[in-house]
């Protein structure tokens, strides 16, 4: 976890600095408008490294608009003469440690000079208001900003800060979080963390959040509306609960769904160690979404989910993510499988505690009848831009995990899992660190078995080098002459994945 230098940072910009002999803005080089991550270009920005979040917002729900005043806290990586942030919404005015700092802004990028340059490692204090209407703020046409009967939410996958507050837009840059979130009096305002307080001034009421880890900013999200909040404590870990007040079949499964979030917590800490965070629960908005967003410690769930009665998998699936998106992160978005092979690869075990279809039976089920022609030619291990999505990241990410556990045991596999949330905590991770740390646990040189599951787009061979049984190989060949049994869990779970994979047509490509 990062030091936080933002205490002291807040100090400086609340002085007035003298000048110092330190090279001009003019010459001094500029942080690059992107982090570096091969998928996309322009996300995040380079130069300087967060270390705290204070987000201001207030939402009119009457005009659909936000204005802001949010503090980045951060530390320069190098000497900085400019330096970018991303933000959608349109900056008004913007000070570095107290001082006001020219800026210009294109579509996504706010470019900042402050009025001098910044050493290499110094504290910075940048202060932006900003403002105006997300839902019609686009970037290439996409803004992930939704508005919902009684209120809006700004969530999405892999963006979304952009469109309520100025950030280091990318996962490899977490931070701790304050937020701040003011709506009309007796609206709620949900976020991330914990709840700090719930104060009515006048005809306005604010929520204020705290974020004690590092998170990464697309998780970071408010909701407002209205919602029946129920909270408590299970297992020493603070919970709380957001519902729709509407009344419908949809919200009685979703509140009883959710309020099982301790129960299945309890048990994926069991299974994957620990729980990463200081708190847990989710929200379950009045808004057919069309998806489900991991987002840290609070999930936010679509109630399309619940069209059809309960839907627990879910809550199983987006609070897998806790450990395995959100704790561990990626380091580029080519690494999503890391994420979305890891949650699905826990609602198959769910499946198999449930009864309702082994890791085995799933695994042969995918293999044997898989969903469409096009899911074994994605490399998951490296999907492309805009695939990361993708059914097949998340079922054949599943299946190589199930396959691994056949390969290795099923002690080494559940070494593998804890080791990897214990040691990658509260940072981010490469595909090859988790197969360095597999080998290294099992004591099996598995290059050719990740090649054949992560980078090779066609059907791995049943072979047990692929981790199969040796009994497999022959039913597999005669596959498209047999009826295939599946497993009682298999058709929830493609339901389930096609509303989760919604998320790839709800992007920016930067």
């Amino acid at each position: 976890m990062k030091r936080c230098s933002w205490r002291r940072a807040a100090a400086i910009s609340t002085v007035v600095l003298t000048p110092m002999g330190v090279a001009t803005a003019a010459v001094a080089p500029s942080g690059s408008a992107g982090i570096g991550d091969p998928y996309y270009p322009n996300y995040g920005n380079g130069g300087y490294d967060v270390d705290h979040y204070s987000i201001n917002v207030e939402y009119d729900r009457t005009k659909n608009t936000v204005k802001g005043k949010t503090w980045v806290f951060a530390t320069t990586k190098q000497s900085l003469g400019r330096f970018n942030l991303d933000l959608a919404l349109r900056a008004k005015l913007v000070t570095v440690n107290g001082r006001p700092a020219k800026f210009t802004q294109s579509e996504h990028e706010l470019v900042v000079t402050p009025s001098r340059a910044l050493k290499k490692g110094e504290s910075m204090a940048v202060e932006v208001t900003y403002g105006g209407n997300p839902s019609t703020t686009k970037v290439k046409g996409f803004t992930p900003w939704v508005t919902t009967p009684d209120g809006a939410a700004a969530l999405g996958e892999p963006e979304s800060a952009a469109w309520w507050y100025p950030s280091n837009d990318h996962p490899r840059d977490k931070a701790t979080y304050d937020i701040a979130i003011t709506v009309p009096k007796g609206v709620e305002a949900l976020s991330n963390g914990t709840l700090q307080s719930n104060k009515v001034s006048g005809p306005w009421q604010t929520w204020r959040w705290q974020v004690s880890q590092p998170m990464a900013p697309y998780l970071a999200f408010f909701v407002t509306g209205q919602f029946t909040i129920t909270k408590g404590t299970a297992q020493g870990i603070p919970w709380l609960n957001a519902v729709t007040t509407v009344k419908s079949p949809q919200q009685r499964y979703a509140a009883a769904d959710l309020a099982r979030t301790p129960e299945i917590v309890a048990w994926e800490a069991k299974q994957f160690g620990p729980y990463p965070f200081e708190t847990m629960g989710g929200v379950a908005p009045n808004a057919p979404l069309g998806f489900a967003l991991e987002n840290q410690t609070r999930p936010v769930y679509s109630n399309v989910f619940w069209a059809d009665g309960p839907s627990e998998g879910v809550i199983v699936h987006e609070q897998a993510h806790q450990w395995f998106g959100d704790s561990v992160s990626v380091h580029n978005w080519k690494d999503i499988w890391l994420n979305e092979g890891f949650a699905t690869y826990a609602t198959w075990l769910w499946s198999e505690k449930q009864g309702e279809g082994s890791r085995q039976d799933l695994l042969e089920s995918y293999y044997l009848t898989p969903p469409d022609e096009d899911f074994w030619s994605t490399t998951i291990g490296d999907p492309g831009a805009g695939n990361e999505f993708d059914a097949a990241v998340y079922d054949r990410g599943a299946m190589t995990l199930a396959a691994l556990r056949n390969r290795v045991g099923e002690a080494k596999m559940s070494k593998i899992l804890k080791t990897w949330t214990r040691q990658k905590a509260d940072g981010n991770a490469r595909i090859a660190d988790l197969i360095a740390l597999a080998e290294r646990i099992s004591g099996q040189q598995l290059d050719s078995f990740f090649t054949a599951w992560l980078y090779t787009p066609q059907r791995p061979a049943a072979t047990k080098a692929n981790g199969f049984p040796a009994t497999f190989a022959k039913r597999a060949s005669t596959a498209r002459t047999q009826r295939v049994a599946m497993p009682a869990s298999r058709a929830q779970l493609d339901a389930d994945h096609k509303q989760m994979i919604t998320q790839e047509r709800q992007r920016v490509v930067g």
